[in-house]
């Protein structure tokens, strides 16, 4: 079987995937579903309250976070590591507090007794701040930030901490009861976000298929390593589900928002639509902590703002570097992301080594590679013995089918020979697909010359254009089976379709399908030399 018609074999299976993917994702069984929360979470914005508060900056190396002292409250946060858009030296807002749009996480303890408690009819606590600016001086590992409010004989100091280097903030009540009776609270954390995001946020990345990149909430539970729950569910169905372990999350293409709770208790993850559902919101509520009189104790939870870096989620929590969206073939993407980010510790230029690993899975591929271009190089070797075939016996197509078939036994050729091994190939170069379209670390990543940001398409089209000239080459060395007319014209033009769809992929994705082109138009050619210089069918030794 001719490249043409594997390369229709691939569209047709790259089209028939994405339509399951469509389908999966509508007619996925749902998380379970309640009517309302075992104990109630506070309604209230934090925004509301901001006339009653004021807001502290809190900075690391990586961080810069609002904080508003009316609730404690993570009200914007900038990743200093990351530009909004390349060039602009402005950092990447991951959380914002605006007029017309609102992302911000929420935390504060409820229950029975706790300052935050909205079946109380109580507001937010307003916390007191020795400082207005927080800053992680040259040095230091660890910035503490004491937040303080006492009420009714029991002081609740709550701290952000932040760490060098790291997008992980631990979150931490200390409650010093004494009150003189026993106090009962639970911990909350939520993330809250307007579903419609301003024509002035623009929304990032997507797999040049006109896919865009996933946007919505996500958790973890006992019960499931990963799943996704879309603004949409959350609209529809409000989600409950206990765990003792997990996190909740908000997702958008590279960035991520999420809560960890402390492991090993009861926790309930929740979702709800608020404000004529204009917003989304995914939360944790922990369990009762009993704090008695006289007594102190500490609940804590992890906030994670950043980019998904892997190596820093996986440390974070349980299954929570699987927000790195890499689809079914996670089990494969993932030991390819950590093979190219190996080469790149020795590269250090994500391009080249999106080149060298190209070359490494191409090499290890090369027996199921070399099986399906040999038996294309046969194909392409027989055909003018098939012709000649084609002219003796005309319209006898029983004779016909019958001396082929002879031909091939003869030559041990077969003419299947090139499908099985592309099977096989496909999940690879899905995984692939997916690795290389989702991976942050080439988010603004240079290559070379031009080429700017590897998760960018090229502006200039010229990767594109390339990728379709070395497929164009690759056509002309196979064979061409196909007879029918129909079938001849659209693999004439299929270099010319997948150009058009390649000049929107990521730059990154076009550069490993030329570099994997150029490496099969050199298989290609070898293989074609080493077959006409023995002959195809060898001479037996006398």
């Amino acid at each position: 079987m001719g490249s043409q018609r594997n390369i229709l074999v691939i569209v047709l299976l790259f089209l028939s995937f994405f339509i399951w993917k469509a389908w999966e994702e509508d007619h996925a069984p749902k998380p379970p579903v309640a009517n309302q929360l075992t104990q109630s979470v506070s309604e209230d914005d934090s925004t509301d309250g901001s006339a009653q508060g004021k807001t502290i900056t809190v900075k690391s190396d990586v961080l810069s976070l609002t904080i508003n002292t009316y609730g404690g409250d993570v009200q914007a946060a900038q990743l200093l590591k990351y530009e909004q858009t390349l060039h602009s030296g402005t950092p990447f807002q991951l959380l914002t507090s605006r007029p017309d749009f609102v992302y911000i996480a929420e935390s504060g303890l409820t229950g029975k007794d706790g300052p935050d408690n909205a079946t109380q009819g109580s507001k937010r606590p307003v916390y007191q701040t020795a400082q207005t600016e927080y800053v992680l001086a040259d040095g230091q590992d660890e910035l503490r930030v004491p937040l303080t409010y006492q009420v009714n004989g029991v002081t609740y100091t709550k701290y952000y901490v932040l760490h060098r280097g790291n997008y992980a903030v631990d979150v931490q009540y200390d409650i010093n009861n004494q009150s003189g009776a026993p106090v009962e609270v639970s911990m909350y954390g939520q993330l809250k976000q307007t579903v419609k995001l301003p024509d002035d946020i623009p929304t990032e990345g997507g797999n040049g298929l006109g896919q865009s990149a996933f946007r919505g909430t996500a958790y973890s539970s006992s019960s499931t390593n990963y799943s996704k729950y879309s603004f949409d569910e959350v609209k529809d169905k409000a989600l409950t589900v206990e765990t003792q372990t997990g996190w909740v999350a908000m997702l958008q293409h590279y960035f991520a928002s999420a809560w960890v709770p402390a492991q090993e208790q009861n926790n309930l993850f929740y979702t709800r639509s608020t404000a004529k559902n204009s917003q989304a919101t995914i939360g944790f509520k922990g369990e009762p902590t009993v704090i008695q009189a006289g007594g102190n104790q500490s609940i804590t939870a992890k906030l994670w703002l950043g980019p998904e870096v892997q190596s820093q989620l996986k440390e974070t929590a349980n299954h929570l570097d699987l927000i790195v969206d890499y689809g079914w073939l996670w089990f494969l993407s993932q030991p390819l992301f950590y093979l190219l980010n190996f080469i790149h510790s020795f590269i250090g230029n994500w391009g080249f080594s999106i080149i060298v690993i190209t070359f490494i899975v191409r090499g290890l591929l090369f027996p199921l590679t070399r099986a399906q271009y040999r038996s294309m190089a046969k194909m392409k070797l027989l055909q003018p013995r098939l012709q000649a075939l084609k002219e003796r016996y005309g319209d006898d197509r029983q004779k016909m089918s019958m001396e082929t078939m002879a031909l091939y036994k003869q030559e041990k050729v077969n003419p299947l020979g090139g499908c099985l091994p592309l099977i096989i190939q496909m999940p690879i170069f899905l995984s692939l697909f997916y690795m290389l379209g989702n991976t942050v670390e080439l988010r603004h990543a240079p290559f070379a010359l031009w080429i700017h940001d590897l998760s960018a398409q090229d502006p200039y089209y010229i990767l594109p254009l390339l990728m379709g000239g070395t497929m164009f080459l690759i056509q002309k060395m196979s064979p061409t089976p196909v007879t029918d007319p129909l079938q001849q014209k659209l693999m004439t033009y299929m270099p010319l379709i997948f150009t058009v769809f390649f000049l929107w992929f990521p730059s990154g994705l076009v550069l490993y399908y030329i570099v994997s082109n150029l490496f099969t138009i050199a298989q290609q050619r070898i293989i074609y030399w080493e077959l006409e210089k023995k002959g195809l069918h060898e001479k037996k030794k006398k």
